[in-house]
C-alpha cells in the first residue's frame, strides 16, 4: 500500500478522486477545492478514554489490503482501538464522502422534530424552484429515503453520468461549456423516471435537495446551520469542513471533512439515541428511532449491495437487518461510520481506495467492521 504524504505533480480537477491521488487528495480537500468552515464553536471536546487495548488477528494486513487511513473502535466512549496510516495524524481532517449524507439527516431531522419540516409535504412545498424537476411530486420523506424515481445514474467512472454532472456542477471537477452554474440550477435539470416512492434508487442529488430545504426553511447556509446546531454541541475536537460550488453552496451530500475522533463523537451522539457528550439532545431520539427501525415495509430494496441481503435505507442511513440491529454511514472509496447497538460500539474508518464502489470491497468492510463491533 502505497503512502503519498506529498502532493502527486500530476494532480488535477479530474484525477484526485481515484487512485493513486486519492491517497493524498483525501487528506488534503481544502488544498484542492472551495470549503466553508463547520465550526466546532468553544464549547470543551467530549473526552475519549483510553480503554484495553483490541489486537485483532491479521488486522494490519486487512487495513493495508483496504488503503486504510484511519480506524477508531469505541466502545461506549473508551477508545479500544485507534490506528493512523498513511501519514494521516489525529489531528487530520478526511473527507467523508457520503458519510456526509449521515451527518445532513442528522441535522434535518432536528428540524423535522421541531415542526419545522413536514416529511409528508412535497418538496416544493419548500423550494418552488424545484417545480419543473423530478422533485415536483415527491415528498420530502421520499427524497430523505432515496425512493424518489428520478433519472440520475450514479457511474462515477462515466464521464456523461449524471453523478459526474453532478459532480462538475459542485466544483469537484472541471467544467464542460454546458454545465450547470452550480448544484442547485444541476437539481432543477433532473427528471422523473417512474413512480415515487415504489423502489430504493440511490442518488446522491437527494441529500443536496435536502440541503436546499433547509436553507429555504431557516434562511440560513448548510454550512452554519451544521456547525451551530450540531457540529458545535458535538464535543468536537475540531472544526469540520464541507465543499462549496461557484456559488457558495454546499455539497451536502459527500463534501464533509473531519478528524477521526469526531467522526467517531458523531456515531456516538447517534447510537446514544441523539444526545451529546454534555447531555443535550441534539437530535431527537424518535428521529433516531425511526432510522434504527430500517425503511419503509412494501418499499423494493432490491438494488441493496449484495452483502446487505436484509438492509434498508432510511433518513440516509442504512440498516444491515443483522440481529445486531446495526446501521451505519457509508462513502465511496471506504468510508464509514458503524454503529453496533447490541455491543455498544462505534467504529470510523477513512479510506482512500483506488476504485470508487467496488462490491467485494464494500463487503470486506462490512465483515471486517461487523467482526470489530463484537470484539470486546
Amino acid at each position: 500500500m502505497t503512502e503519498h504524504n506529498t502532493r502527486p505533480d500530476d494532480l488535477s480537477a479530474d484525477s484526485w478522486q481515484g487512485g493513486p491521488h486519492n491517497r493524498w487528495a483525501y487528506q488534503h480537500i481544502d488544498e484542492i477545492l472551495d470549503t466553508a468552515l463547520v465550526s466546532r464553536g468553544d464549547a470543551a471536546g467530549l473526552e475519549l478514554p483510553e480503554g484495553r487495548p483490541l489486537d485483532p488477528p491479521d488486522l494490519d494486513a486487512e487495513l493495508r489490503a483496504s488503503c486504510t487511513d484511519g480506524l477508531l473502535v469505541l466502545h461506549g466512549r473508551e477508545i479500544r482501538l485507534e490506528r493512523y496510516l498513511n501519514g494521516m495524524t489525529v489531528e487530520t481532517r478526511h473527507l467523508l464522502m457520503s458519510v456526509s449524507k449521515s451527518v445532513t439527516g442528522a441535522l434535518f431531522g432536528r428540524y423535522v422534530m421541531q415542526g419545522d419540516i413536514d416529511p409528508r409535504q412535497p418538496v416544493v412545498h419548500y423550494v418552488a424552484a424545484l417545480g419543473g424537476s423530478a422533485y415536483a411530486d415527491a415528498t420530502v420523506q421520499q427524497t430523505l429515503d432515496m425512493t424518489v424515481a428520478v433519472a440520475y445514474d450514479e457511474e462515477y467512472d462515466d464521464p456523461d453520468s449524471a453523478v459526474q454532472r453532478h459532480d462538475r456542477s459542485g466544483g469537484w471537477r472541471g467544467p464542460r461549456p454546458d454545465d450547470p452554474s452550480g448544484v442547485r440550477e444541476f437539481l432543477t435539470t433532473l427528471r422523473k423516471d417512474g413512480e415515487h416512492g415504489r423502489a430504493f434508487r440511490y442518488c446522491s442529488a437527494n441529500t443536496d435537495v435536502l440541503a436546499w430545504i433547509l436553507e429555504a426553511v431557516t434562511g440560513r447556509p448548510f454550512p452554519d446551520l451544521l456547525s451551530t446546531e450540531l457540529w458545535a454541541h458535538l464535543g468536537a475536537q475540531a472544526d469540520a469542513l464541507v465543499t462549496v460550488d461557484r456559488e457558495g453552496f454546499a455539497f451536502a451530500n459527500a463534501g464533509m471533512c473531519a478528524t477521526l475522533r469526531d467522526l467517531g463523537r458523531f456515531g456516538r451522539m447517534v447510537l446514544d439515541g441523539g444526545v451529546a457528550g454534555d447531555g443535550t439532545q441534539l437530535v431527537p431520539r424518535a428521529w433516531i428511532d425511526d432510522i434504527r427501525r430500517g425503511g419503509v415495509p412494501g418499499t423494493d430494496f432490491g438494488t441493496m449491495p449484495t452483502a446487505l441481503p436484509l438492509g434498508s435505507y432510511r433518513d440516509q442511513f442504512w440498516r444491515t437487518g443483522d440481529d445486531h440491529g446495526c446501521f451505519f454511514g457509508v462513502g465511496i472509496h471506504g468510508q464509514f461510520v458503524w454503529m453496533n447497538p447490541a455491543t455498544d460500539t462505534v467504529i470510523a474508518k477513512f479510506s482512500s481506495l483506488p476504485e470508487a464502489d467496488e462490491d467485494d470491497a464494500f463487503t470486506s468492510h462490512v465483515e471486517l467492521l461487523h467482526r470489530l463491533s463484537l470484539t470486546h
